[in-house]
């Protein structure tokens, strides 16, 4: 998906700290395709997580290193980490040294972003790479050659020989323009560097900050836009609205009032159809994704599409030739035929909204569902758990069975307030069956043990790119249990 020949970066080097990073790695692909040369490292390359990964990488032309310093040599990089990564790792000393410039990952995209001709943002809480997806896809299917930074691979795009597709490298001045789709991060402030033509607001809910800062973000980043795009469905989103200048939003809705609104709606267990209903004109849509959160995604996509000058029509058609996203539903196999199959999916559902939804569209159809999900780190537990526990209890069934192992832990200082045991104790104490078993691949086996036919089991969590490699494995455990 890269052009790598006369870029605009030309002869500029950068040094990604962390470039494995759902965020890092597009971001690689995107520099090394206008022309620059990148290397980086990585802790997960230094302890053998997911070798394909890193293997793409090198794949482009990226030089890889170990995380101790090693590669960076020269004054002239540019030395770019996540908000993080710490000042004591080795390659940010070495950098410290040199005197290399140091950048931010967000830092770094946001200048990108908005060195860009057309600029569409795609921010909330829940959603955000699904619509930068959908959005991308719409563009590419329509000729316009966009530009496409996301923070998971998109189907779509993902070839054998470039797997790892979370970016699209679109050749500035082709096609439509210089159109650059990205999501944006409110989970670090970052929202506040991006300044987008048409801003894409798909909901507001806890996950990373408090309600009052998430108001501010996500406020401040629709009043910078000439579009607005926003869930008028969602009760945060539309108090947002009601402060923004009406001339400049397009709303939509699931089955309410809004510019845009999906009716009549039919799910399947692994695709969905609507009504796009748009100006007393009615329209049916079929998504090759499930899930009434995915309507809300689909109107968000189809409305920025529109906003970017794509007929209506040409929208709906190709977003029906949308396959999805890497870990969002992901149906990994199914063992057995029909309601007696055991299916295995792998999710990145991690904030209450998130699992919430998954739940939801899991419930619409028979079946037991076995959860493990690990969370993404003992912050989000503490600022969540409340309203984590509320998402699950409210939507457990009685048979279901919840597995939690300890959260996500690659290195570095935290602190562990909140754990996976206490939001187990939370769940049993609604009367839930929640376990806590801290070793994730024992959480794992517990769960291929207890499966039986009509099962459903469901991989869930975020930050952490081995779980998609467990689900697979739980696959083959059960292939070899059968």
């Amino acid at each position: 998906m890269a052009n790598g020949n006369n870029g605009p970066l030309d002869g500029r080097r950068f040094f990604l700290v962390g470039i494995g990073g759902s965020g890092m790695m597009p971001l690689a692909m995107i520099l090394a395709g206008r022309g620059a040369t990148v290397e980086g490292s990585d802790r997960g390359l230094d302890q053998g997580r997911v070798p394909a990964k890193f293997a793409a990488l090198s794949a482009l032309g990226i030089r890889l290193h170990p995380q101790d310093g090693s590669g960076v040599v020269s004054a002239d990089q540019v030395v770019v980490a996540s908000a993080a990564v710490e000042d004591s790792v080795a390659d940010i000393v070495a950098a410290t040294r040199l005197g290399c410039t140091r950048m931010t990952r967000a830092q770094l995209l946001s200048d990108l972003f908005n060195a860009s001709g057309l600029r569409i943002g795609v921010a909330g809480t829940s959603g955000k790479s699904t619509v930068t997806g959908m959005i991308g896809w719409i563009l590419h299917a329509t000729g316009r050659d966009p530009t496409v930074m996301n923070g998971a691979v998109m189907t779509n795009f993902a070839r054998p020989d470039a797997p790892f597709a979370s970016a699209v490298v679109g050749i500035p001045g082709a096609g439509g323009g210089d159109t650059f789709v990205s999501e944006v991060d409110e989970s670090d402030g970052s929202i506040a560097f991006y300044r987008p033509n048409i801003a894409v607001l798909n909901n507001v809910s806890l996950d990373h900050k408090g309600l009052d800062e998430l108001r501010q973000l996500f406020g401040d980043f629709a009043g910078r836009a000439t579009t607005t795009v926003i869930n008028v469905g969602d009760e945060e989103a539309a108090a947002l609205a009601a402060r923004l200048p009406r001339d400049t939003l397009l709303t939509f809705a699931v089955d309410g009032p809004a510019d845009m609104t999906a009716e009549a709606l039919a799910p399947e267990p692994f695709a969905i159809a609507f009504d796009l209903v748009m100006g007393g004109a009615r329209r049916r849509v079929r998504l090759a994704v499930p899930g009434r959160h995915n309507v809300a995604n689909a109107l968000a996509a189809i409305g920025a599409a529109m906003a970017a000058g794509v007929d209506r029509d040409e929208a709906v058609r190709a977003i029906e030739g949308f396959t999805g996203l890497k870990r969002r539903f992901e149906r990994v196999g199914t063992i057995g035929e029909g309601a007696a199959g055991i299916t295995v999916i792998d999710d990145f559902g991690h904030n209450p909204d998130k699992i919430g939804a998954t739940l939801d569209t899991l419930h619409a159809f028979p079946g037991r569902l076995l959860l493990l999900f690990q969370p993404h780190g003992y912050g989000p537990l503490k600022v969540m758990r409340r309203e984590l526990v509320d998402s699950l209890a409210t939507r457990l069934a009685p048979e279901d069975v919840l597995v939690l192992p300890d959260p996500v832990y690659f290195g570095g200082t935290v602190a562990r307030e909140v754990t996976s045991a206490d939001i187990v104790a939370d769940l049993v104490a609604r009367g839930c069956d929640a376990r806590h078993v801290p070793d994730r691949a024992d959480a794992a086996a517990m769960l291929v043990a207890e499966a039986k036919p009509g099962d459903r089991i469901v991989v869930m969590g975020a930050r952490d790119d081995t779980l998609g490699l467990l689900a697979r494995e739980m696959m083959e455990s059960l292939r070899a249990k059968t």
